[in-house]
């Protein structure tokens, strides 16, 4: 509290409430992001998330690596928050993501804001493969062979049947 260079109450020039020169309730300065928040914080490949920003009146943009740069609209048409919804790449590694907002010319960035987790593969231990392998068709032709045999089996003692 008091006079300081860095985070308290009183007169700053850092972040705080009070006389100082980023931003806070005595000035009117406040008019650029102060906060993100993304929803969900956790994310695989393809999926979505909202990204809300206080301070961006009038709208602005979001960029990440993970996603291609979005615009922020203002909620409820003249509001002092914008909101946006990004799409994850589906090709982006798994791991903790920042995102940077731009508003009004000014940028606030919240490191390591959300998380991609990698994808699941499915099939036969985890296979990640793409289509029928060689092993499949075997099988699967094996199958098909039986059914036809035992089908002809099948109609050809039926067949007999009614000679007798």
């Amino acid at each position: 509290m008091g006079n300081n260079n860095g985070l308290g109450l009183g007169n700053n020039n850092g972040l705080g409430l009070g006389n100082n020169n980023t931003f806070g309730p005595d000035n009117n300065l406040g008019n650029f992001a102060r906060n993100i928040v993304i929803q969900p914080s956790v994310v695989a490949g393809g999926g979505r998330i909202t990204i809300t920003v206080d301070g961006c009146r009038g709208g602005g943009n979001a960029s990440s690596r993970a996603f291609r740069t979005l615009p922020l609209v203002p909620v409820n048409g003249n509001s002092d928050t914008a909101r946006g919804v990004a799409t994850i790449d589906n090709n982006v590694r798994p791991g903790p993501y920042d995102v940077t907002a731009d508003c009004n010319g000014r940028t606030l960035t919240r490191p390591n804001a959300f998380t991609v987790l990698g994808g699941v593969h499915g099939g036969v231990g985890g296979s990640i493969s793409n289509g029928a392998t060689p092993t499949d068709m075997a099988i699967g032709g094996g199958l098909v062979s039986s059914a036809v045999v035992g089908g002809c089996v099948f109609w050809l003692r039926r067949r007999l049947e009614k000679r007798i």
